[in-house]
Protein backbone atom coordinates (compact mmCIF):
# COMPACT_ATOMS: atom_id res chain seq x y z
CA UNK A 1 0.00 0.00 0.00
CA UNK A 2 1.60 3.32 -1.12
CA UNK A 3 1.73 6.52 0.70
CA UNK A 4 -0.28 8.97 -0.22
CA UNK A 5 0.38 11.49 -2.81
CA UNK A 6 -0.89 14.40 -1.39
CA UNK A 7 0.64 16.50 2.16
CA UNK A 8 -1.45 17.59 4.92
CA UNK A 9 -0.13 20.84 6.79
CA UNK A 10 0.34 19.80 10.64
CA UNK A 11 0.06 23.16 13.15
CA UNK A 12 2.25 21.06 15.45
CA UNK A 13 3.68 17.14 15.97
CA UNK A 14 1.18 15.17 18.12
CA UNK A 15 0.71 12.06 19.29
CA UNK A 16 -2.43 9.94 18.42
CA UNK A 17 -3.50 6.45 19.74
CA UNK A 18 -5.39 4.64 16.94
CA UNK A 19 -7.91 1.69 18.79
CA UNK A 20 -8.89 -0.06 15.54
CA UNK A 21 -9.21 -4.09 14.56
CA UNK A 22 -8.89 -4.18 10.96
CA UNK A 23 -5.33 -4.04 10.37
CA UNK A 24 -5.96 -2.30 6.95
CA UNK A 25 -7.49 0.05 7.92
CA UNK A 26 -5.13 1.11 10.84
CA UNK A 27 -2.49 0.79 8.27
CA UNK A 28 -3.67 3.24 6.07
CA UNK A 29 -4.74 5.60 8.85
CA UNK A 30 -1.06 5.75 10.15
CA UNK A 31 -0.17 6.39 6.81
CA UNK A 32 -2.22 9.49 6.50
CA UNK A 33 -1.76 10.86 10.00
CA UNK A 34 1.95 10.72 9.28
CA UNK A 35 1.72 12.55 5.52
CA UNK A 36 -0.09 14.80 8.39
CA UNK A 37 2.87 15.13 10.30
CA UNK A 38 1.38 13.53 13.42
CA UNK A 39 2.86 10.41 15.21
CA UNK A 40 0.32 7.12 15.75
CA UNK A 41 0.37 4.08 17.80
CA UNK A 42 -2.23 1.27 17.02
CA UNK A 43 -3.89 -1.24 18.94
CA UNK A 44 -6.19 -3.92 17.93
CA UNK A 45 -7.71 -5.58 20.71
CA UNK A 46 -10.19 -3.31 23.25
CA UNK A 47 -8.33 -4.70 26.34
CA UNK A 48 -5.04 -2.65 25.34
CA UNK A 49 -6.69 0.73 25.08
CA UNK A 50 -6.86 1.95 28.62
CA UNK A 51 -3.49 1.07 29.29
CA UNK A 52 -2.29 2.31 26.44
CA UNK A 53 -4.01 5.65 27.09
CA UNK A 54 -2.54 5.22 31.15
CA UNK A 55 0.91 4.97 30.16
CA UNK A 56 1.53 6.88 27.17
CA UNK A 57 -0.93 9.69 27.35
CA UNK A 58 -1.98 10.69 23.87
CA UNK A 59 -3.04 14.20 22.17
CA UNK A 60 -6.44 12.25 20.92
CA UNK A 61 -7.72 9.03 20.88
CA UNK A 62 -9.17 7.41 17.38
CA UNK A 63 -11.41 4.85 18.96
CA UNK A 64 -13.44 2.11 17.31
CA UNK A 65 -16.84 0.73 18.07
CA UNK A 66 -16.86 -2.99 17.52
CA UNK A 67 -13.75 -4.66 19.40
CA UNK A 68 -12.63 -7.87 20.83
CA UNK A 69 -12.62 -7.99 24.41
CA UNK A 70 -13.96 -4.49 24.90
CA UNK A 71 -16.25 -2.30 22.86
CA UNK A 72 -16.01 1.43 21.90
CA UNK A 73 -18.53 2.61 24.78
CA UNK A 74 -16.94 0.23 27.33
CA UNK A 75 -13.56 2.19 26.69
CA UNK A 76 -15.22 5.74 26.74
CA UNK A 77 -17.27 5.71 29.36
CA UNK A 78 -13.87 4.17 30.92
CA UNK A 79 -11.35 7.15 30.12
CA UNK A 80 -13.54 9.61 31.20
CA UNK A 81 -13.25 8.04 34.39
CA UNK A 82 -9.86 9.26 34.73
CA UNK A 83 -8.85 11.31 31.51
CA UNK A 84 -10.38 14.46 29.17
CA UNK A 85 -7.83 13.53 25.78
CA UNK A 86 -10.30 13.95 22.97
CA UNK A 87 -11.88 11.05 21.74
CA UNK A 88 -13.16 10.47 17.72
CA UNK A 89 -15.30 7.60 17.91
CA UNK A 90 -15.03 5.64 14.77
CA UNK A 91 -18.36 3.58 13.55
CA UNK A 92 -19.32 1.72 11.06
CA UNK A 93 -23.13 2.53 12.82
CA UNK A 94 -25.03 4.93 10.79
CA UNK A 95 -27.89 4.99 13.34
CA UNK A 96 -28.45 8.36 15.01
CA UNK A 97 -29.24 6.66 18.62
CA UNK A 98 -25.70 4.85 18.27
CA UNK A 99 -24.12 8.19 17.97
CA UNK A 100 -25.58 9.88 20.82
CA UNK A 101 -24.63 6.82 22.69
CA UNK A 102 -21.21 7.71 22.08
CA UNK A 103 -21.66 11.22 23.53
CA UNK A 104 -23.71 10.34 26.20
CA UNK A 105 -20.82 8.74 27.41
CA UNK A 106 -18.14 11.16 26.94
CA UNK A 107 -16.82 11.20 23.18
CA UNK A 108 -16.16 14.74 21.60
CA UNK A 109 -17.03 13.84 17.84
CA UNK A 110 -17.76 10.71 15.75
CA UNK A 111 -17.61 9.78 12.26
CA UNK A 112 -18.88 7.57 9.81
CA UNK A 113 -16.90 4.42 8.27
CA UNK A 114 -19.39 4.23 5.85
CA UNK A 115 -17.88 5.41 3.16
CA UNK A 116 -14.62 5.27 4.54
CA UNK A 117 -12.48 8.72 4.20
CA UNK A 118 -9.10 8.62 5.89
CA UNK A 119 -8.67 12.43 4.40
CA UNK A 120 -12.00 12.98 6.47
CA UNK A 121 -10.65 11.72 9.70
CA UNK A 122 -7.44 13.72 9.49
CA UNK A 123 -9.07 16.66 8.84
CA UNK A 124 -11.50 16.17 11.99
CA UNK A 125 -8.34 15.29 13.89
CA UNK A 126 -6.21 18.19 12.93
CA UNK A 127 -9.39 20.44 13.48
CA UNK A 128 -9.64 19.22 17.31
CA UNK A 129 -5.99 19.77 18.04
CA UNK A 130 -6.51 23.21 16.19
CA UNK A 131 -8.87 24.03 18.57
CA UNK A 132 -7.27 22.70 21.73
CA UNK A 133 -3.80 24.26 20.40
CA UNK A 134 -5.97 27.98 20.12
CA UNK A 135 -7.48 27.48 23.67
CA UNK A 136 -3.95 27.15 25.46
CA UNK A 137 -2.39 30.29 23.18
CA UNK A 138 -5.22 31.98 24.84
CA UNK A 139 -4.36 31.39 28.36
CA UNK A 140 -0.99 31.78 27.62
CA UNK A 141 -1.66 35.31 26.79
CA UNK A 142 -3.71 35.69 30.14
CA UNK A 143 -7.32 35.84 28.82
CA UNK A 144 -8.84 33.60 31.98
CA UNK A 145 -11.61 36.28 32.70
CA UNK A 146 -14.37 34.54 31.79
CA UNK A 147 -15.70 34.42 35.57
CA UNK A 148 -15.34 36.96 37.80
CA UNK A 149 -13.55 36.18 40.61
CA UNK A 150 -16.59 36.29 43.12
CA UNK A 151 -18.42 34.14 40.60
CA UNK A 152 -18.19 30.53 42.59
CA UNK A 153 -17.60 29.14 39.13
CA UNK A 154 -14.05 29.42 37.99
CA UNK A 155 -12.86 28.65 34.19
CA UNK A 156 -8.96 27.68 34.36
CA UNK A 157 -7.96 27.60 30.68
CA UNK A 158 -4.41 27.06 31.51
CA UNK A 159 -5.60 23.43 33.03
CA UNK A 160 -8.70 22.92 30.90
CA UNK A 161 -10.48 22.62 34.12
CA UNK A 162 -13.43 24.17 35.74
CA UNK A 163 -14.16 24.36 39.42
CA UNK A 164 -17.26 25.74 41.35
CA UNK A 165 -16.36 26.63 44.72
CA UNK A 166 -12.83 25.41 44.52
CA UNK A 167 -13.92 21.72 43.89
CA UNK A 168 -13.11 20.35 40.32
CA UNK A 169 -15.83 19.29 37.83
CA UNK A 170 -15.07 16.65 35.82
CA UNK A 171 -15.34 17.89 32.33
CA UNK A 172 -15.12 16.06 28.71
CA UNK A 173 -13.04 18.93 26.22
CA UNK A 174 -16.17 19.21 24.62
CA UNK A 175 -18.10 19.87 28.02
CA UNK A 176 -15.01 22.38 29.20
CA UNK A 177 -16.07 24.48 25.85
CA UNK A 178 -19.71 24.31 26.19
CA UNK A 179 -19.75 25.53 29.71
CA UNK A 180 -16.94 28.06 28.86
CA UNK A 181 -19.27 29.75 26.53
CA UNK A 182 -21.83 29.88 28.67
CA UNK A 183 -20.02 31.46 31.56
CA UNK A 184 -18.47 34.29 29.15
CA UNK A 185 -22.59 35.18 28.45
CA UNK A 186 -24.62 34.31 31.70
CA UNK A 187 -28.35 35.32 30.41
CA UNK A 188 -27.61 35.16 27.29
CA UNK A 189 -29.80 32.66 24.69
CA UNK A 190 -27.80 30.45 23.03
CA UNK A 191 -30.04 28.59 19.89
CA UNK A 192 -28.18 24.92 19.44
CA UNK A 193 -26.32 25.99 16.09
CA UNK A 194 -24.38 28.49 17.99
CA UNK A 195 -23.59 26.45 20.56
CA UNK A 196 -22.58 23.80 18.27
CA UNK A 197 -20.33 26.38 16.12
CA UNK A 198 -18.88 27.10 19.96
CA UNK A 199 -17.71 23.24 20.55
CA UNK A 200 -17.30 21.82 17.04
CA UNK A 201 -14.98 22.82 14.30
CA UNK A 202 -16.97 23.77 10.66
CA UNK A 203 -15.94 19.87 9.13
CA UNK A 204 -18.46 18.51 11.54
CA UNK A 205 -21.48 16.77 10.56
CA UNK A 206 -23.66 16.61 14.03
CA UNK A 207 -27.27 16.88 14.25
CA UNK A 208 -28.95 19.23 17.20
CA UNK A 209 -29.95 16.43 19.59
CA UNK A 210 -26.12 15.77 19.77
CA UNK A 211 -26.06 19.59 21.43
CA UNK A 212 -28.60 18.16 23.24
CA UNK A 213 -27.24 15.39 24.57
CA UNK A 214 -24.11 17.75 25.63
CA UNK A 215 -26.49 19.86 27.84
CA UNK A 216 -27.68 17.13 29.06
CA UNK A 217 -24.50 15.74 30.16
CA UNK A 218 -23.64 19.13 31.52
CA UNK A 219 -26.47 19.52 33.84
CA UNK A 220 -26.04 16.23 35.15
CA UNK A 221 -22.49 17.36 36.74
CA UNK A 222 -23.41 20.72 37.79
CA UNK A 223 -26.48 19.75 39.45
CA UNK A 224 -24.61 18.57 43.03
CA UNK A 225 -22.68 21.91 42.93
CA UNK A 226 -26.19 23.66 42.53
CA UNK A 227 -29.08 21.72 44.54
CA UNK A 228 -32.71 22.50 43.15
CA UNK A 229 -30.92 25.12 40.65
CA UNK A 230 -31.17 23.84 37.05
CA UNK A 231 -28.13 25.93 35.95
CA UNK A 232 -28.51 25.37 32.02
CA UNK A 233 -32.83 26.38 31.23
CA UNK A 234 -34.21 25.77 27.93
CA UNK A 235 -36.20 28.06 26.12
CA UNK A 236 -39.10 26.40 24.30
CA UNK A 237 -38.13 26.71 20.33
CA UNK A 238 -34.96 28.99 21.01
CA UNK A 239 -32.38 27.59 22.23
CA UNK A 240 -30.73 27.30 25.64
CA UNK A 241 -29.74 30.33 29.08
CA UNK A 242 -27.02 29.90 31.40
CA UNK A 243 -27.72 31.75 34.89
CA UNK A 244 -26.22 30.61 38.36
CA UNK A 245 -28.52 30.91 41.16
CA UNK A 246 -28.10 34.03 43.37
CA UNK A 247 -25.54 34.57 46.30
CA UNK A 248 -28.66 34.48 48.48
CA UNK A 249 -30.51 31.06 47.29
CA UNK A 250 -26.76 29.98 47.59
CA UNK A 251 -26.37 30.60 51.27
Amino acid sequence: MSTPAFQFEAPKAADILIVEDEPKLAELLQKYLAAAGYTSRHVAHGEDAVPQVQAQKPDLVLLDIMLPGRDGWQICQELRRFSDVPILMLTARAEEEDRLRGLELGADDYISKTPFSPREIVARVKAMLRRSRREQEVSMEGNNDDASSSSPLQIDDARHQASISGAPVSLTPLEFRLLKAFVAAPGQVFSRDQLLNHVHDECRSVTDRAIDTHIKNLRRKLEPFFPGHNAIQAIYGVGYVFELPSTDKQR
